[in-house]
């Protein structure tokens, strides 16, 4: 019979003022657990995944299987979590487009917030303003420099249209008031790829996919999105340290469950997680992805997350973009 604290229990204890700490269910995972990643094997999301999984699958005896469910801008893996029994045996990791879809989608179904459980934040990443090398800038403020001379001649490639690579673009416009030409793509990789071509004047993917290429000198990282430099590229300044202010983004990754996900259950996942996140070897995996590692509490997580919602939608607003 599973160990948990009993409602009575629980009234007698608020009664007495006595601070007891949230059940434990013990006798979980009974069986595999399956862990939804919103898009193909291979991305970010993925990768995050399969480290954490792999850990969480070693400590707590039972496999966290791994099932990409691409689609509809990763709309259709979270439309799976959000119907599922909130038993904890169908887990998401999810990232930014979980508070951005809402804003930029015709029909999304689901809420964000209302039709999920945050268990925590793992980890996240800054965009970059990364560059052709053989463009003459050196820094963000040559790059406004030129765009300010010449309104409409500068374009950047993005993920596609409502992408947080598309997002951090038009927020970067919004803060310099540069006039910069959005060129959407099927992805960042190939938007990149044509920066590196010198098709592309620039693009803002998130640090990890374009570490290799700065370090190697094959892009120019101009800037990134941060409030502190990365110790994956020390010399690239943050936006702030540019003089652009207002461009503190971050593609995040973070453990989510069905609504109304059992507290027992919370709790046991959230310290799963955490116990996980906290082993030297995730931390050193996760670490060169440079990925940076912060996890929340699940109140804190939430609270994240609202703040995101309301971000997001007032970039989309302002910018203009329209829901495809």
């Amino acid at each position: 019979m599973r160990k948990e604290t009993q409602f009575a229990a629980a009234l007698a204890a608020c009664g007495t003022g006595l601070l007891i700490a949230p059940a434990v269910a013990v006798d979980y995972p009974l069986r595999p657990v399956r862990v939804i990643i919103p898009y193909s094997p291979g991305g970010s999301s993925d990768a995050v995944a399969r480290v954490v999984g792999q850990k969480l699958s070693d400590t707590l005896k039972q496999q966290f299987v791994i099932d990409n469910r691409p689609g509809a801008s990763g709309s259709l893996g979270r439309e799976i979590v959000a119907k599922a029994a909130p038993d904890g045996y169908t887990l998401l990791i999810g990232d930014s487009p979980h508070t951005i879809n809402v804003h930029v989608l015709k029909h999304v179904p689901y809420d964000p917030i209302r039709d999920f459980t945050p268990i925590t934040l793992l980890a996240s990443a800054p965009q970059a303003l990364v560059i052709h090398p053989g463009l003459p800038y050196q820094n963000v403020k040559e790059f406004i420099a030129a765009a300010t001379a010449q309104p409409g001649k500068f374009n950047y490639g993005s993920g596609g249209s409502g992408s947080i690579t598309h997002l951090t673009g038009e927020l970067f416009k919004l803060a310099t008031r540069v006039n910069l030409v959005h060129v959407p793509y099927k992805s960042i990789g190939i938007a990149t790829g044509d920066v590196l071509g010198g098709q592309m004047h620039a693009a803002f993917p998130t640090l990890p996919g374009v570490v290799a290429h700065a370090r190697g000198g094959r892009l120019r990282a101009l800037g990134i999105s941060s409030v502190k430099r990365s110790p994956a590229l020390p010399d690239v300044p943050t936006f702030e340290e540019s003089g652009v202010s207002g461009m503190i983004i971050s593609n995040w990754f973070g453990v989510f469950a069905p609504a109304r996900l059992p507290a027992d259950l919370l709790a046991t996942l959230h310290k799963a997680v955490l116990d996980a996140m906290n082993a030297p070897d995730v931390r050193g995996k996760l670490g060169n992805l440079s990925l940076d590692i912060n996890t929340m509490k699940p109140q804190e997580f939430e609270a994240f997350l609202k703040q995101e919602l309301e971000k997001w939608g007032k970039v989309v607003k302002a910018a203009g973009i329209k829901a495809d």
